[in-house]
């Protein structure tokens, strides 16, 4: 495996991070060495470092990333045009990493999320190519599909970023809805995008052939009754290289968990995208809980059931009959097992299964709607879906969870993709009108924080009206995934009709 960054500076990389010379524990995990490690380790193992020491020899002998600059001032133009307008500060030319450094090579140009966020990430991106294409961008589409492929042709799978750091874990596997995107019809390009479909989903199921019953490897777990589902999980159990310090610290203040189990339970709920949440919490409340890996998640079984969809379509329009009959009988007990283990049948939602409790849990998150959102969910369950996901819907859009903690993927925070696969879901039902008042609000939050401030934000508060918070960081200005969400409300939605209309710049 391609070393991160912990595993090339060791004891170093452990100093600077755990001393705190930094605010953000990514941004050394970000650095650039000078010179080759091999003389930078030995000068470091010659000398003693106080704080102000260490500082100095890290200044000496790294580059830092700069603070970034990549979204421009407000500018006053309406907020679909300043959405267009910020694709090219968002766009990357092809990736040629320096020696020494944990961004990984990439062929081609591509779209970043923005503010910290200086490479390219997973799931983020689907959302982001959304707006791309409906920006008339379809060029940078093809080139983020292209990527995503070279990755799982180079890699085995789409890691969670582009950095060295992210090659143990994933990230919810959306690449097949990425494939839908692309215009290139020719059989070739589709083969192509098949087999990296196909590539993605042995990665997801490794080790399948192994379990008992019960029974779990890596990302696969095998129930009793012999139903595959699968997990989050990362292939490493130590400190993330870019939370390092923080996940040092939650270990030593809960000496009663192994160390190693902790950490893994952190990075799988960083392959989920929801890092963290109460959902992956065993008290609901406190992250030196977290158990992520002892659930099987009712939206990463949904996406894999897409993928194998897919799949099963994509191999009998190009004639491979073998391929699509396999498929679709693994989206069809997929299917089954995810109606017969993670619905609740008294709380009238789909969960989490809990694989300690024998039974799916009860906890209501905006996760829910990707069982319309990928058609996994039978028909007769999408009224009772729709009235769960109403008591997540607030003044601003759907809340991420009604539990109330100190992280980012809880109440009051509400994001774009969970609104876009609500509302996507929702219509797929035939069930417009909660959709239309999902969207509405949504929209309407963007354009007035927009117009109040000349910014899109990753996540923001649905409650009030504002900012986002909670979580390892700030939030973050930019930013793909809202962008992408937004322009495609926006030529959707009645509410983004009534929008359009109104050309009245911001602050107004």
């Amino acid at each position: 495996m391609t070393p991160s960054p912990s595993d090339i500076w060791g004891a170093l990389f452990a100093a600077v991070q755990e001393r705190g010379l930094f605010p953000d524990s990514k941004t050394f995990a970000d650095a650039v060495p000078r010179r080759p490690a091999e003389a930078i380790l030995a000068d470091w193992a010659r000398t003693q470092h106080d704080d102000a020491a260490l500082e100095a020899f890290v200044l000496a002998n790294f580059i830092l990333p700069e603070a970034d600059a990549s979204v421009p001032p407000p500018d006053g133009l309406p907020l679909a045009e300043h959405i267009t307008a910020l694709w090219p500060s968002l766009t990357r030319e092809a990736d040629r990493p320096d020696e020494g450094g944990s961004l990984l090579a990439l062929p081609r140009r591509h779209v970043v999320p923005g503010g910290r966020f200086r490479e390219l990430y997973y799931w983020d991106s689907y959302f982001t190519m959304l707006g791309l294409a409906r920006s008339g961008r379809q060029d940078l589409v093809e080139d983020m599909i292209a990527i995503f492929g070279d990755l799982l042709t180079r890699y085995g799978h789409i890691p969670n970023g582009t950095r060295s750091y992210y090659l143990s874990r994933s990230h919810p596997p959306v690449f097949y809805l990425m494939a839908a995107l692309s215009q290139d019809r020719s059989e070739a390009g589709r083969r192509q995008r098949l087999d990296w479909m196909r590539i993605e989903h042995e990665f997801w199921m490794a080790g399948e052939e192994t379990l008992g019953e019960p029974g779990a490897h890596r990302r696969v777990v095998r129930l009793a009754d012999g139903a595959l589902l699968n997990r989050y999980w990362d292939d490493r159990a130590t400190p993330r290289d870019e939370s390092w310090r923080e996940d040092v610290e939650l270990a030593r203040a809960a000496p009663d968990r192994d160390a190693g189990e902790l950490w893994r339970d952190l990075r799988a709920a960083a392959e989920s995208g929801w890092d963290f949440s109460a959902r992956w919490l065993g008290d609901r409340a406190t992250l030196a809980t977290i158990r992520t890996t002892r659930l099987l998640p009712a939206d990463l079984n949904a996406l894999i059931y897409g993928l194998e969809c897919a799949i099963a379509a994509e191999a009998e329009a190009l004639g491979d009959a073998p391929t699509a009959g396999a498929f679709a009988r693994r989206a069809a007990s997929r299917a089954a097992a995810f109606d017969r283990h993670l619905w609740n049948d008294q709380a009238g939602f789909y969960a989490d299964y809990d694989l300690d409790l024998g039974a799916c849990n009860d906890m209501l998150t905006a996760a829910l709607g990707f069982a319309l959102f990928t058609g996994i969910a039978p028909a007769t369950r999408a009224n009772p879906i729709a009235d769960a996901l109403r008591q997540l819907l607030r003044a601003g859009g759907l809340v991420t969870t009604c539990s109330r903690t100190d992280q980012q993927w809880d109440a009051p925070n509400g994001w774009a993709p969970l609104q876009w696969v609500a509302i996507t879901g929702l219509r797929g039902y035939g069930l417009d009108s909660l959709a239309d008042t999902i969207a509405e609000r949504w929209l309407r939050l963007i354009d007035a924080y927009y117009r109040e401030t000349g910014q899109l934000l990753e996540k923001y508060d649905v409650e009030r009206g504002t900012a986002g918070g909670g979580g390892e960081y700030g939030t973050e200005i930019g930013f793909g995934w809202t962008n992408g969400v937004t322009l495609e409300l926006l030529a959707r939605s009645d509410a983004g009709e009534r929008l359009r209309g109104d050309r009245a710049p911001y602050g107004r």
